[in-house]
């Protein structure tokens, strides 16, 4: 049933059905499928449409009146106002399910190719402090919700004694945490965080605590002004903890001070850095952090799953790492099964970024020829190929379709296996062509996207058959799921 209030379309009453994609969940009214967004299966909620179409509808509930019986309790009391996990109302086993359904659909609908039983989901051992990279912002408008603000209001109005007048707003503050969703500007003041394991809380509360001390200003974007702006936290599983201070000031009596306190302060980081950012964007890859106290880097570990042995990488502070160690390890040993290896081989890591997957797999290849857009991160790949003394890996920065020419193939060789991880868009559509050109026996495709996934598998269907598919799970309460899918010639 629907009716408008001021001109706003509202759903009264709505039975949430199933679960849909990128973390909302979907009912179904007078044949039009509605996506609501912080709903369970089994919610019956009042929907507040932002879109509306003709078979479709997005909206959000602006009221309950009942909860699934599936719902559980947050354990994190920022939970709904911080868009850092979208599900954490859902218990993780049920999480789970539906992201092997997500991929499943996806394959199904999108790929529309023939398909092997799909392997049962790989969850995380940890659903709690998983994350080994972080980075919180300093804003000088803190996000309120509307539960907060209603209540705010109503405190104000007794103190007026009924006698407020005019428009009410709650001045700004000061807040340390993450972007509310969908504002720029607003930050979701953060007191504890469940996504990084210590020292990230008492790092983030300790920079807090001496900034309003000293009176330092927090960033505002819109007028980019403001001394205290971002704060980088790597914590590997190897025990070594990186810390980066980006400033928004290039005052060095107040880096000194800041820098000195925290130090001195905190136990357990074993490196210190701080960046300058003067510009409007939050991008480090453009500037020069410096390191104050360490080696300015820290070395992360990855286990093959063969007893002790295992891969050292080193990560800087612009450096890209997967962000759930403990699963980075069993996606890389999936990765390295489904490629067949026997020593023989010369694989070619595509996207191959700071060398992670190709090192991860070499001992059991001939050779590794990584390729990767950015050169910045070939140089990281070939620190970290000398920093675990291989010398079966090369690598090279441009574009696949530019390098892998005829010249190339004859002084390195033909792939026999191709490791493929592109961006979240997917591959372009003229490397999915040199990819069927190419003609490997094994091609191994690494997505965090199944829908861009499905669509890349339906081009390469020309040469290849789907024959194994692994989904992994690397962020517990969230919509996102990283996917294993192994290909081979049809032929072969």
């Amino acid at each position: 049933m629907a009716r408008k209030k001021n001109k706003i379309r509202i759903l009264e009453s709505i039975l949430v059905e199933d679960y849909a994609a990128e973390g909302r969940s979907l009912a179904r009214v007078d044949g039009k499928v509605v996506f609501i967004e912080r709903t369970v299966p089994g919610d019956v909620v009042d929907v507040f449409l932002v879109k509306s179409k003709k078979d479709w509808a997005e909206g959000y509930p602006v009221k309950f009146h009942e909860f699934s019986a599936k719902r559980v309790p947050p354990f994190c009391k920022h939970f709904g106002d911080c868009g850092g996990c979208q599900w954490q109302m859902v218990p993780y086993e049920e999480q789970l399910k539906f992201k092997q359904q997500q991929v499943a659909d996806a394959l199904q609908r999108i790929a529309k190719v023939e398909m092997p039983s799909i392997n049962p989901i790989m969850g995380a051992g940890n659903d709690r402090f998983f994350r080994n990279k972080l980075e919180y912002t300093f804003g000088n408008k803190s996000y309120v919700s509307d539960a907060s603000f209603k209540k705010i209001k109503e405190e104000a109005r007794i103190a007026a004694g009924d006698t407020m007048p005019g428009k009410f707003k709650i001045p700004d503050a000061n807040a340390v945490g993450f972007h509310a969703r969908g504002l720029f500007d607003k930050v979701v003041d953060i007191q504890e965080c469940w996504l990084q394991s210590n020292p990230s809380n008492e790092v983030r509360e300790a920079a807090r605590a001496f900034a309003n001390l000293q009176g330092y200003t927090y960033y505002d974007p819109r007028n980019h002004a403001g001394f205290m702006r971002n704060l980088q936290l790597r914590v590997c599983e190897s025990g070594e903890v990186m810390v980066n201070v980006i400033v928004g000031e290039n005052d060095q009596e107040k880096i000194d001070a800041l820098m000195g306190h925290l130090e001195k302060t905190i136990s357990g980081v074993s490196t210190w850095l701080y960046t300058v950012n003067t510009k409007w964007n939050d991008s480090l890859f453009d500037l020069h952090p410096v390191t104050w106290s360490g080696k300015g880097y820290a070395i992360e570990n990855l286990y093959t799953g063969n007893g002790d042995e295992h891969y050292q990488f080193k990560i800087g502070p612009t450096s890209f790492f997967q962000t759930n160690t403990k699963q980075a390890e069993r996606l890389y040993q999936v990765t390295r099964d489904y490629a067949e290896l026997t020593g023989e081989e010369t694989v070619y890591d595509l996207y191959c970024g700071t060398g992670s997957i190709g090192i991860f797999v070499s001992a059991r290849a001939r050779k590794i020829i990584g390729v990767e857009l950015i050169a910045a991160a070939i140089e990281d790949a070939k620190e970290n190929a000398a920093l675990n003394k291989l010398d079966k890996t090369e690598f090279f920065a441009g574009d696949v379709i530019d390098i892998c020419n005829d010249d190339f193939f004859t002084r390195h060789g033909r792939p026999d296996v191709i490791i493929t991880d592109p961006p979240r868009a997917g591959m372009h559509e003229k490397l999915v062509r040199k990819i069927l050109d190419m003609a490997a026996p094994i091609v191994v495709y690494v997505s965090c996207n199944p829908a861009t996934q499905a669509r890349d598998l339906r081009l390469l269907d020309e040469k290849y058959r789907v024959t194994a598919v692994q989904p992994v799970d690397m962020f517990p309460h969230t919509h996102h799921i990283e996917t294993v899918v192994q290909l081979k010639l049809k032929n072969e």
